[in-house]
């Protein structure tokens, strides 16, 4: 098995990864049968069968890891259907994996891929609330790095080319008209100094949530107009800022900006940030 073909099937899995309205990740049942090469949900049930009594047998709500997700749709006699789909936890993909058909090659993949996943997540929670507000910051702005990266693959992809003008969109959206400069300016930053070094980690989060929302979307829907990319991550920044205001949340822009930025933190204090 190369690396080549782990790399393949690793960003396959990347990529019918979704994204909740409170960050956490998921995958349908379907989208991810395609991938582990199964072409009938029949012989796919028996798999989710096997995983569903593997994750109750651990003590696990099977409703909290396999919730049902009925979907609507119209068959090929022209009449509305309901057909049978789950929403995965990163848990739930993985006793699919672990449950598969062990001499398909992506079945191994699979449960790799998952395994890793899983184990990163279960690090991050129980550690992230031991953190520092300044350590949270550092976590959180490590993500949207790599967050941002990504997105702006994507955002290539889709024919974007001022990225000023596509970054700007997104915190327009987010922060109720504000551009990169104006959020800078009202935090009372110096020239060309990053303004995501400078939020604390709820902010962060609402970034980062925005970044990956943005970056999904241009994948999934095959986004390949610069105009439409811009408008994509407009209203996704919209749509997050609608959510923070139905759930009560504080905005972004009366968010606090800390004292000091993490570029100073990390000047102040190399070797015991080292690690973020």
């Amino acid at each position: 098995m190369n690396q080549e073909m782990e790399e393949t099937y690793n960003k396959r899995f990347e990529e019918i990864k979704h994204t909740d309205e409170n960050g956490l990740e998921f995958w349908y049942a379907r989208e991810l049968m395609k991938v582990l090469q199964y072409s009938k949900w029949e012989n796919f049930k028996k798999v989710l069968k096997k995983a569903m009594d593997a994750c109750e047998n651990s003590g696990i709500s099977i409703k909290d890891c396999f919730p049902d997700v009925r979907k609507s749709i119209i068959s090929g006699k022209g009449k509305e259907e309901l057909i049978e789909d789950y929403k995965l936890t990163r848990y739930a993909a993985y006793l699919i994996a672990q449950n598969g058909d062990s001499r398909k090659k992506v079945i191994a993949l699979a449960q790799t891929y998952f395994a890793v996943q899983t184990r990163k997540q279960e690090i991050s929670e129980k550690e992230y609330c031991m953190l520092t507000e300044d350590e949270k910051r550092f976590y959180q702005r490590n993500l949207t790095r790599k967050g941002n990266y990504s997105l702006n693959q994507a955002a290539k992809n889709a024919g974007v080319k001022n990225f000023d003008r596509f970054h700007n969109a997104g915190y327009k959206g987010l922060y109720n008209g504000e551009t990169a400069d104006d959020i800078a300016k009202r935090k009372g930053l110096r020239y060309r100094e990053n303004i995501l070094d400078n939020m604390g980690s709820d902010e962060l989060i609402a970034n980062l949530f925005r970044i990956s929302q943005t970056e999904q979307k241009l994948r999934k829907d095959k986004i390949n107009s610069e105009i439409e990319a811009n408008k994509t991550h407009y209203t996704i920044g919209k749509n997050i800022r609608e959510v923070i205001a139905k759930n009560g949340g504080i905005m972004p822009e009366d968010l606090p900006t800390p004292e000091k930025s993490l570029k100073q933190l990390e000047k102040e204090n190399k070797k015991s940030l080292k690690k973020f």
